[in-house]
């Protein structure tokens, strides 16, 4: 693992910045399509369409590079059990969120991820944080706060202002989980070149999380289902970007921290920007620049202080 990280020192950053604008053109695909398919049917889009990319990706990988076929030991199958598993719940609440509030601000929320990967290290892993890494966490979060704070009105609506605050931010905590378990399947498969232990990961992932609401929607919701087999024109493209993008980010997890790629990942905020004005008439209010502002001011600190 250091080996690739010291022969590509900076990769990880091209790579993480590709993943970044991939990933918005996959939301917005998803997003279009939580209105047919409803929250399940459109996360189901994102990785049954994407698994034949993937496996593609790691065909390609696996033959260019004449690696040995990864295996799957009980400790890979483990972190992509817990990586896959809280993907899919970060995604359904994300598109969840999407559905309440503008896509923009809800990409928003969505990136205090990094910050909560910082702080799960330290919960859990014992990372060291320094003064410096808690000042930048304060104030991007303090930048959330800014931007999901609206006064109760009176006669209605609070309710609705801060459920998606809620769900835009369980996401990104389930996001966070995600990401610290995939990076744990790369880490724990036996030293090999990192496309390839990237790639097999994301097939494997992308595997489980098919099936697992293949099953669930083949049992709970069968038509929501068939809708999703039969809007393959659409969510092809979907599956391709969320398999490309996933790709690089996996690639990223295999070169550096998890806390590293997310925090680069902050400029997702302004492809989404773009995207949302250019395609959904998105509106973002001065009390939303000015958290957005801090919040790229406290990732763009935290990532300063690891590199």
């Amino acid at each position: 693992m250091n080996a690739d990280s010291d022969v590509w020192p900076w990769l990880w950053v091209p790579v993480t910045i590709v993943a970044a604008a991939l990933q918005v053109g996959r939301n917005a695909i998803q997003r279009g399509l939580t209105e047919e398919l409803g929250t399940l049917g459109a996360t189901q889009v994102r990785f049954l369409f994407g698994l034949p990319f993937a496996c593609l990706f790691f065909l390609l990988a696996w033959w260019l590079t004449k690696a040995p076929w990864p295996s799957l030991t009980p400790e890979f199958l483990l972190f992509t059990f817990i990586g896959g598993s809280a993907q899919i719940t970060a995604t359904a609440l994300m598109l969840a969120a999407m559905r309440l509030r503008d896509f923009v601000v809800v990409t928003v929320w969505i990136k205090t991820e990094p910050l909560q990967i910082a702080l799960f290290g330290v919960l859990v892993l014992s990372d060291p944080l320094g003064y410096g890494t808690g000042a930048a966490i304060v104030v991007a979060t303090l930048g959330v706060v800014w931007m999901a704070y609206q006064p109760r009105q009176s006669g209605s609506g609070g309710e609705s202002v801060y459920k998606p605050v809620l769900l835009g931010l369980a996401a990104a905590s389930a996001f966070a989980v995600a990401a610290v378990g995939f990076r744990g399947a790369i880490l724990s498969l036996p030293d090999g070149n990192f496309l390839v232990r990237a790639s097999w990961a994301l097939v494997c992932g992308l595997f489980y999380q098919s099936l697992v609401l293949a099953i669930w929607l083949t049992w709970r919701d069968p038509a929501t289902w068939q809708r999703c087999l039969k809007a393959w024109r659409i969510s092809i493209w979907g599956g391709f970007l969320g398999a490309a993008g996933s790709q690089a980010w996996f690639i990223g997890f295999a070169l550096t921290t998890a806390a590293n790629v997310r925090t680069l990942a902050l400029v997702e905020v302004f492809f989404a920007h773009f995207l949302s004005k250019r395609f959904f008439d998105g509106r973002t209010t001065t009390q939303e620049k000015i958290g957005m502002a801090l919040i790229v001011v406290g990732v763009a600190g935290l990532l300063w202080l690891q590199t």
